[in-house]
């Protein structure tokens, strides 16, 4: 299995051992298919000797709360899930019409652990499977995307695996099929998150699992967005809109750079 579909198969074993807590911040039953056993050990591999970590479960109710806003009125009715992996958000959502793209190989693997658990999603489906670093935005538009009609995209776990100058493409590439009216969620980390001399054993047990570490970030993902177009409202973790009772530490100073910053990006066109 490739570091890619690996890491999907990471995230949904968190996913699923989040769902199966009394008090669960979402309920992902697909999760726990999803991950399949590499899912699950690679998990146990990664939390040796380390605190309970809730940014995954965080982060996923954070979008998926900012999902259904983008979607309340009803004006937006195409949902792009980039570098979807596990996801389960057409599964467990009531969403309109969802595109998923990611890597045809991990599409295809997802569909058969779909297929063996006998689900069926709440809304429309299509798989578009595409590399996000190349000309992925027209395969999603012959897959029946409108660029004309307002969206909702989400780019989760995404931008820090990229190289900077696949950052921009991509962010290119949304822009052009991003009408008025559209909604980008994102994360990315703060450089500190990623250079810090106290990341290097995080990144050792990356790289000793074989998964990689995050290339990008930038501390001006409002000026990233904007520089693309869009209108960011950026968070972080502790904030009131990014807690729901379960970050144990301390908020961090926006403007102090020597400390680890992760941020969540709600943009708007």
């Amino acid at each position: 299995m490739d570091v890619v579909s690996m890491t999907a198969c990471w995230m949904a074993a968190i996913r699923a051992r989040e769902t199966a807590r009394p008090d669960p911040l979402f309920r992902d039953q697909l999760a726990e298919p999803l991950a399949g056993p590499e899912g699950f050990e690679l998990m146990a591999r990664m939390d040796v000797d380390l605190p309970d970590n809730p940014t995954i479960p965080i982060r996923t109710r954070f979008f998926d709360d900012a999902l259904l806003r983008a979607l309340a009125d009803g004006q937006v009715r195409q949902v792009v899930l980039l570098a979807a992996g596990m996801d389960a958000r057409a599964f467990r959502l009531d969403l309109p019409v969802v595109y998923e793209v990611d890597r045809p190989a991990l599409l295809e693997l997802k569909d058969a652990r779909l297929a063996a658990a006998s689900a069926e999603p709440r809304c429309r489906r299509v798989t578009v499977g595409a590399d996000l670093t190349d000309q992925w935005a027209e395969l999603v538009v012959q897959a029946g995307f409108d660029a004309a009609e307002p969206s909702a995209f989400l780019a989760e776990g995404l931008l820090g695996y990229l190289e900077d100058p696949d950052v921009h493409r991509f962010l290119d590439a949304v822009d052009l099929l991003g009408a008025a009216g559209s909604t980008l969620l994102a994360d990315v980390s703060g450089r500190s998150a990623i250079d810090a001399p106290y990341m290097a054993f995080w990144s050792q047990r990356l790289a000793d699992n074989g998964i990689a570490g995050a290339r990008y970030g930038t501390d001006d993902p409002e000026g990233l967005f904007a520089a693309h177009g869009w209108d960011a409202t950026v968070y972080e973790y502790g904030d009131e809109e990014a807690n729901f009772g379960r970050w144990p530490y301390p908020q961090v100073p926006r403007d102090d750079p020597t400390l680890p910053h992760n941020y969540l990006i709600v943009a708007r066109r």
